[in-house]
C-alpha cells in the first residue's frame, strides 16, 4: 500500500538508470516554497514529529488544498475539483495505522497543535532501485502555511528518518513543469539523476493527460 498522495491513474515509465548520489548541500533540504525557505525563521511553536491517527483528516484536507493551489493548468481541472479531503484522508489513516514495513513513515509539521503539512517516506520501487534508495512520496505543506520554514522541516525529518531506517539515498519524483518545487529541492542539494517517467490521469470530458516527472536524488 502506498503511503503517498493519490497519484493520477495510468502507468509510468520511467529511465532505467540509477540516481547519481550527489551529497545534499544543505542540512535541511525542502519542498514547494521557494528556495529562500531555507534561511526563514521558524516559529517557536513549530515542530514536526510521526504522524498519529488522530492526524489524518487533518492531513487530508492540507494535501487536497496543497494540490489544488500547485497544479491548475498541470492536472485536469476536474481531476482537482474531484479530490476528496475525506477519501484523501482515508488513505493516510491506512498508512498511518498499518504501514507496509517498518521502513516506511508518516511525518507531520505543526504549528502549535494544528497540522499544517505532511511527508511520507518509502522504499524506493523503481526498477533500478538499490535497498539503500529511499523515495520522499509525498511533502505538501497547506498553502496558507508556506514560506515559514515547514517544508525545510519536514525534508530534513524526513532525512533523518531515512538514515534511521539505514537507507543510504534519497529520492523523489517532480512534476518537470514545478519549477518552484523543482528549485527548493536543488537547493537543498538534490539532483536530476537522469530519470524520467510520465503519468496519465483522465480529466472526465477533457480526456487523458500526461503529466511528465523528473526524479532527483542524493546521497544520505
Amino acid at each position: 500500500m502506498q503511503t503517498g498522495p493519490p497519484e493520477p491513474p495510468g502507468p509510468a515509465q520511467q529511465a532505467p538508470e540509477h540516481p547519481s548520489h550527489d551529497h545534499p548541500g544543505h542540512d535541511h533540504p525542502g519542498h514547494d516554497e521557494r528556495p529562500d525557505d531555507v534561511l526563514a525563521p521558524g516559529g517557536a511553536d513549530a515542530s514536526v514529529r510521526a504522524a498519529r491517527p488522530g492526524d489524518v483528516v487533518a492531513m487530508g484536507a492540507v494535501q487536497v488544498r496543497a494540490w489544488r493551489r500547485a497544479y491548475p493548468g498541470l492536472l485536469p481541472e476536474p481531476v482537482l475539483a474531484g479530490l476528496a479531503p475525506d477519501a484523501v484522508a482515508e488513505r493516510w489513516r491506512a498508512a498511518v495505522t498499518s504501514p507496509p514495513s517498518a521502513r516506511h513513515a508518516v511525518l507531520v509539521a505543526c504549528a502549535g497543535a494544528t497540522v499544517v503539512g505532511l511527508a511520507a517516506l518509502a522504499p524506493a520501487t523503481d526498477r533500478d532501485a538499490a535497498p539503500g534508495d529511499a523515495e520522499l512520496v509525498a511533502l505538501e505543506v497547506d498553502p496558507a502555511q508556506q514560506r515559514r520554514g515547514h517544508a525545510s522541516r519536514l525534508l530534513a525529518a524526513a532525512v533523518d528518518a531515512a538514515r534511521e531506517r539505514a537507507f543510504t539515498a534519497l529520492q523523489v519524483w517532480v512534476p518537470a513543469a514545478d519549477d518552484a518545487r523543482r528549485a527548493f529541492l536543488q537547493s537543498a542539494g538534490l539532483r536530476p539523476d537522469g530519470a524520467h517517467r510520465r503519468l496519465g490521469t483522465t480529466g472526465g470530458t477533457t480526456g487523458s493527460t500526461e503529466v511528465s516527472e523528473v526524479r532527483l536524488s542524493a546521497a544520505l
